[in-house]
């Protein structure tokens, strides 16, 4: 179940973009990447178009932790690894964002290994 506020996660799914930056095992904050978001069965859902390479994800994996951005919104979150809604997340990304390049990437088997879902701290 997600704990998510639904008037907070919908703020945060207005948004095309959102920025993500991990904590490092010292606390402080990473530099902030843009990626693109979805939000299925209330959840909000990440991926790595690079995939497990892709620098801010290897930064997340590490801690776990970190912060978003999006929609004039700043929420500490935590990060899980999930593939328990890939085909769901799959659709919202092509709904969301078109049948371009770029979702055809993010759709990928490359990044569906890196789904990640999204929950407030």
């Amino acid at each position: 179940m997600s704990r998510w506020d639904p008037d907070r996660l919908a703020v945060v799914d207005a948004d095309e973009e959102m920025t993500v930056a991990a904590h490092r095992p010292d606390g402080t904050l990473r530099t902030p990447r843009i990626v693109w978001q979805v939000i299925v069965d209330n959840g909000l859902w990440i991926r790595s178009v690079r995939g497990a390479s892709g620098g801010w994800y290897r930064g997340v994996r590490r801690t776990g932790t970190g912060r978003i951005e999006a929609g004039g919104a700043t929420i500490d979150v935590t990060f899980t690894p999930d593939q328990s809604h890939d085909d769901a997340i799959d659709r919202a990304y092509r709904e969301k964002y078109g049948n371009g390049s770029a979702v055809r990437a993010i759709t990928s088997p490359l990044a569906r290994a890196t789904t990640l879902r999204v929950e407030p701290a």
